[in-house]
């Protein structure tokens, strides 16, 4: 809707995770090392974990378009599955001849290990990435621990990412998941922007767009860092909607009270007129309590007037 009115191209603040927008902070690339170090590692375990709208997703796809010609993927996005649902989602990924009625988890695995042995016979590797894997059940965790036991004398056969929520360590460090805790090879938890690479973020998604003037001002950047605490989702919707605010009152730029009506408009879990964290109400009308307590007098007043004028005349 205001993408011709600011001259840009496409919508620079999509949630959709578009590889295109990726802004590599160091964090993000260093979560993105820490993926491709499990494509050409030795097996086992990769953990990956972020707040929700962190980026984790965007870096995942970000990682399919570098996978190696002789790795092969496995991408699951929804893993609320129970063990034979998972396994059957594992050999259509990797492309293994399954009957369609087939519900044996040893018939399964067998198929998996034979597909497995024979892509190491022919110098290819496997890599099963799971998204959303704070989802996934003890009793799946436990089965894909068992699928990493085909190994030759020198790697594994079979390497796991393991993407998901901060809950996703919380739930591998119980005691019944040792053994798979234990074959986690790297560990990564990908952090919010700071303040300095959220002007950073900004200028970058705004050049693709097409963007060439600063359409949210410098002098905005820290406010936006404390609506958003440096999520990049978060910092979309929020410039997203105040794009929008500011096009539909012919403004040439975002400003304070447009940002701050946007985040009115879009922060989760607050009513309308009351989304903003404690440490940002200071920027908002505030009531005035004299006036408040005046009217609460006045009205406790009119109650007991009302009371005796009802009481029976001796």
């Amino acid at each position: 809707m205001y993408l011709s009115y600011f001259q840009l191209t496409e919508p620079p603040f999509s949630i959709a995770p578009n590889p295109r927008y990726l802004y590599l902070s160091q964090r993000h690339q260093e979560a993105l090392a820490h993926l491709l170090y499990g494509i050409r590692g030795e097996g086992g375990f990769v953990l990956l974990t972020g707040a929700i709208g962190a980026g984790k997703t965007t870096v995942c796809r970000c990682l399919l378009e570098q996978i190696p010609e002789h790795c092969a993927v496995a991408y699951i996005f929804n893993p609320k599955l129970s063990v034979t649902e998972l396994l059957a989602t594992i050999c259509h990924e990797f492309g293994i001849d399954c009957p369609a009625d087939e519900t044996s988890i040893k018939n399964f695995i067998d198929r998996i290990n034979a597909y497995l042995l024979a892509s190491h016979a022919q110098g290819r590797s496997n890599v099963l990435i799971i998204d959303e894997a704070q989802n996934l059940a003890p009793d799946v965790l436990e089965q894909m621990r068992l699928l990493t036991n085909l190994e030759t004398n020198q790697r594994k056969l079979l390497q796991i990412i393991l993407i998901g929520q901060p809950e996703l360590a919380s739930l591998l460090a119980r005691p019944g998941l040792t053994q798979l805790a234990q074959r986690i090879v790297a560990r990564y938890h990908l952090e919010p922007l700071s303040q300095d690479e959220i002007r950073a973020y900004l200028q970058h998604r705004l050049a693709i767009a097409g963007s060439q003037r600063p359409l949210i001002p410098p002098a905005l950047h820290g406010l936006l860092y404390r609506l958003s605490g440096g999520v990049p989702r978060l910092i979309n919707v929020l410039c997203d909607r105040a794009l929008l605010g500011a096009y539909a009152q012919g403004k040439d730029q975002v400003d304070r009270t447009t940002l701050l009506q946007a985040a009115r408009e879009v922060l989760p879990g607050r009513p309308r007129r009351n989304r903003l964290p404690p440490a940002l109400t200071r920027w908002l009308p505030q009531p005035r309590p004299a006036l408040f307590s005046f009217l609460l007098i006045a009205l406790l007043l009119a109650l007991i007037l009302l009371a005796t004028s009802r009481l029976p005349a001796h």
